[in-house]
């Protein structure tokens, strides 16, 4: 039972006891640094259902909780908030529990409860993945390990938009300008080359304009009008009708995505238990338009597109299928969605990792898949993110200044290359070892500084700032992990001294440490219901620098004697496997020396 739980159960017995009233729930915070105590209960809520002055009412439940409570050693009260002080045998008691826990702060999934499946990436197979896409893979894999770790079941899965126009203009620009070249005759990543067709297209519509306009055509009129656009619309209908030598074109050239799109999510670190494709989620989604047709969900226009009307929910009029038969995005999403329960019954919610630009898209989406009667509808939600900026301004794939995801990895772990042999720390290493910690490293910061950021705010990412090895960064609580590895390395951990409160009375930094130690499970759990790996990151800074506080006032391998020694090396131990276990759930990975 945890100490707020303990402490909850006996202020409302005095409560009772001296005043005859029943309190509904008694509100805790941190006690401040600058009054004795290690929790405080705040007086003032109180008052609504008792007479009398904060400070006595305090006095009053503060004696009553040590002359009751066997943790409680001492209490002052401070204008409403009564400090109370907890004894060091309670931590020693909990520290003993946790210390040998390798899994501490994790639950495991509860028989028989619903599943939960995160969407993340979900990426167009016509170019390959950027900055933007690195802050929706590391935050949709991150949140489904926090979720995982407080004891869901989880499914990772994207849906891959390997269909559509955009797709045929890629498509189009190879086989206009392409002379067959493949990712092995040109040494390119199957995804990068496709990207730069995309971009091709671009360039060679934008000349087509050009051309149209000095004609004489209006800039609108050129737009619909321009040669390679008209083929592009011409080869998705081809490939709407199943055409035969276009089908094949499309498979060649998403295979060729698909296999570097693989390359960069193993360098990231993030995997996938399901794959959904749009090409075939859109089919369903068009039963499921034609079935809310008949229940009265869908109306048809005299066009024969179909739309929803939202209006009565404060939202507008929607469609879901154009006047010609053909899909549009919320069409797959109905489709995908349905396909998803379908494939996995026992999904009971799904989170979709997608920007902020489509927050009213899933407004749309989960409102209609209620009016479709789907009893699983009310457990959607959107992990709705800001986007990415760059010093340099604002990224477009298809003039090609974005970053690229695989450039950028590879410069994170330049950047901490550079970095670390400023620092000079690492002789001994082998020129492989090397390698492998200035990737561990430079993945770290960029992870780091990525989740660290509430989800909804737009980041301003430089990668130097990242991989500072010192303050709020990934490499500073790395260092921090290599640091305790070091330290444990050194002292003797075979030596089994039990800890008893009448052996061991804590130091300030020593009980301070704990304290802290005791907040990640409920950390877990709040960073799983608001969907914010930024609490994680947040929780285990602040843990770092108690450790680092605590290294710097306390002498760990120098103690007085064994007890205290021993001690201080399981408390530095069970920090690291802490560390370790929050690093996890973002997807960090801490090295051994560093």
């Amino acid at each position: 039972m945890s100490l707020q739980n303990i402490l909850s159960a006996h202020v409302k017995q005095a409560v009772s006891a001296e005043y005859q009233t029943e309190l509904e729930s008694v509100e805790f915070q941190a006690t401040r640094k600058e009054f004795t105590g290690d929790i405080t209960v705040v007086v003032f809520p109180m008052l609504r259902f008792l007479k009398g002055n904060p400070v006595q009412i305090g006095e009053k439940i503060g004696n009553y909780l040590v002359d009751n409570v066997d943790e409680v050693k001492g209490f002052n009260v401070v204008k409403g908030f009564l400090n109370v002080e907890i004894s060091d045998a309670y931590y020693l008691d909990f520290f003993s529990k946790i210390k040998d826990e390798n899994t501490y702060g994790f639950e495991t999934p509860k028989e028989g409860e619903k599943a939960i499946m995160v969407e993340y990436s979900s990426p167009n197979t016509n170019k390959p993945l950027h900055l933007g896409h690195v802050r929706n893979n590391l935050l949709g894999y991150s949140v489904a390990e926090i979720l995982k770790a407080s004891g869901k079941k989880v499914y990772k899965t994207q849906i891959i938009n390997d269909r559509g126009i955009h797709i045929c203009k890629s498509m189009i620009a190879w086989k206009l300008f392409g002379n067959g070249e493949t990712p092995e005759s040109t040494g390119l990543k199957g995804d990068k080359l496709v990207g730069n067709y995309y971009v091709k297209f671009d360039q060679e519509y934008k000349k087509g304009i050009e051309i149209m306009v000095n004609d004489g055509f209006s800039v609108e009129g050129a737009k619909t009008m321009v040669p390679i656009f008209l083929d592009a619309q011409d080869m998705l209908r081809k490939w709407e009708a199943g055409d035969e030598e276009v089908v094949s074109l499309w498979k060649k050239m998403n295979g060729w995505v698909y296999k570097g799109f693989a390359e960069t999510y193993k360098n990231l670190g993030v995997d996938f238990d399901t794959l959904y494709y749009e090409s075939d989620t859109y089919l369903l989604g068009k039963e499921f338009v034609a079935e809310g047709l008949k229940s009265g969900v869908f109306f048809k226009e005299e066009d024969g597109s179909v739309w929803c009307d939202l209006t009565e929910d404060g939202l507008d009029k929607k469609i879901v299928q154009r006047s010609d038969g053909t899909a549009v995005y919320m069409t797959q999403d109905i489709g995908t969605a349905i396909q998803r329960i379908k494939d996995h019954p026992d999904v009971g919610g799904m989170v979709y990792t997608v920007g902020n630009e489509q927050d009213y898209h899933f407004q749309v989406l989960f409102l209609i898949l209620k009016k479709l009667g789907f009893d699983w509808a009310k457990n959607l939600y959107h992990l709705s993110y800001g986007m990415v900026d760059l010093p340099s301004g604002k990224m477009k794939s298809r003039e090609g200044t974005v970053v690229d995801a695989d450039d950028l990895i590879d410069e994170m772990a330049a950047t901490a290359e550079e970095i670390s042999e400023e620092l000079g720390k690492l002789d001994g290493y082998s020129e492989d070892e090397k390698k492998a910690l200035y990737k561990t490293i430079g993945l770290g910061a960029l992870k780091y500084h990525i989740l660290k950021v509430d989800p909804k705010k737009r980041i301003l990412f430089d990668p130097k700032e990242s991989i500072d090895f010192q303050g709020n960064t990934g490499p500073f609580i790395q260092y921090t992990y290599a640091r305790i590895q070091s330290i444990l390395r050194k002292a003797d951990l075979t030596s089994n001294v039990t800890l008893s409160a009448v052996e061991t009375q804590l130091h300030p930094k020593e009980k301070e440490l704990i304290k802290q130690l005791q907040l990640f499970p409920e950390v877990i759990q709040n960073a799983a219901e608001q969907h914010s790996p930024a609490l994680i990151a947040n929780y285990t800074y602040d843990l770092v620098k108690e450790f680092n506080s605590f290294y710097q006032n306390v002498s760990i391998l120098g103690a007085d004697n064994d007890t205290e020694k021993v001690f201080r090396v399981q408390l530095s131990k069970t920090v690291a496997q802490t560390i370790k276990n929050a690093f996890s759930v973002l997807g960090i990975e801490v090295p051994e020396r560093m």
